[in-house]
């Protein structure tokens, strides 16, 4: 299947209209080469090209099992986009001289990070690399010139950040020759804030690309949520007539916004990737879209 694709700005560089986000690879009792490979596998077959890392993932395990299925077939490189990200720094049994979970944008931390994630993942560049927090200690210059650094020497072939509020990327940016592509931002139903605190209005003012990350809000909204229950009617009715999938359904009330939004989807089933194509064939008009917004906001809009 092809899908529609977004192109990010000033870059050769284009993903899926949805991606994969690989933080769960993990969890799985199979963790092997080819278990991994047939879930790649199942989100190629939905037109899903794109792959999204962190170098903190499954602490810090996940890239190397993805790695490990790349490295199986030289082939499969040339047909997806690797996106990962660092600046986390997580208290785990690997750093025993780490004290307190913390953030790193130093020059040296994002280039150490950079060239691990692309030893684990068996490759020699990333399509994509973002800051994965906004870092209150950030030295914009130094961490500008680093990203600018990481594309020159070839190791990543574009930029950009998580999380961060237009403020945070407009100093970064200013310190930098290179654009920023995309800013990825938790995004669902049940989390809105994006949609009015100014960071969509910004990223469409810059052209770049929002990225939703936990579109699903983590699981919440199939669970005992009061808010997904609100919801969870009317996302079953637009589902009907696509196996019943609500998951599907939110992933369109997403899509339908006109800044272009990129659900990253981190489901862990092989049965749930299949088919999440469809959500790009849920048709959301207006009213339907702000009846979905006001059940999760409990009241009407002002």
């Amino acid at each position: 299947m092809t899908l529609d694709r977004i192109t990010l700005a000033n870059s050769s560089v284009s993903l899926s209209r949805l991606v994969y986000g690989a933080w769960r690879l993990a969890d799985d009792a199979d963790t092997s080469a080819a278990q991994v490979r047939r879930k790649i596998d199942a989100a190629l077959a939905e037109g899903i090209s794109s792959f999204d890392h962190a170098d903190i993932y499954g602490d810090y395990q996940c890239e190397a099992l993805f790695g490990r299925a790349l490295m199986a077939d030289a082939d499969l490189r040339q047909r997806i986009e690797l996106i990962s990200k660092c600046d986390i720094a997580l208290l785990s049994e690997r750093f025993p001289e780490r004290r307190v979970k913390h953030y790193d944008t130093s020059a040296g931390y994002i280039r150490q990070s950079v060239e691990t994630s692309l030893r684990k993942l068996h490759t020699d560049h990333l399509d994509l690399l973002l800051l994965h927090r906004p870092d209150p200690l950030m030295d914009a210059a130094e961490t500008g010139a680093a990203l600018d650094a990481l594309v020159k020497d070839g190791l990543v072939r574009s930029v950009g950040v998580s999380n961060f509020r237009p403020s945070q990327w407009q100093l970064l940016q200013s310190k930098m020759t290179q654009p920023l592509v995309a800013n990825q931002i938790e995004m669902s139903v049940l989390e809105r804030s994006a949609f009015t605190d100014g960071t969509l209005d910004h990223l469409q003012l810059e052209k770049r690309v929002p990225m939703a990350w936990s579109p699903l809000a983590g699981g919440r909204l199939f669970g005992t949520d009061p808010v997904a229950h609100r919801v969870k009617p009317l996302l079953e009715a637009l589902a009907a007539n696509h196996n019943g999938r609500t998951d599907l359904a939110a992933l369109a009330w997403l899509l339908r916004h006109p800044a272009g939004i990129v659900p990253v989807v981190g489901t862990n089933a092989i049965q749930r990737i299949q088919g999440l194509a469809g959500a790009l064939e849920i048709q959301i008009d207006r009213q339907t879209w702000f009846e979905i917004w006001t059940a999760a906001a409990g009241e009407e809009v002002p």
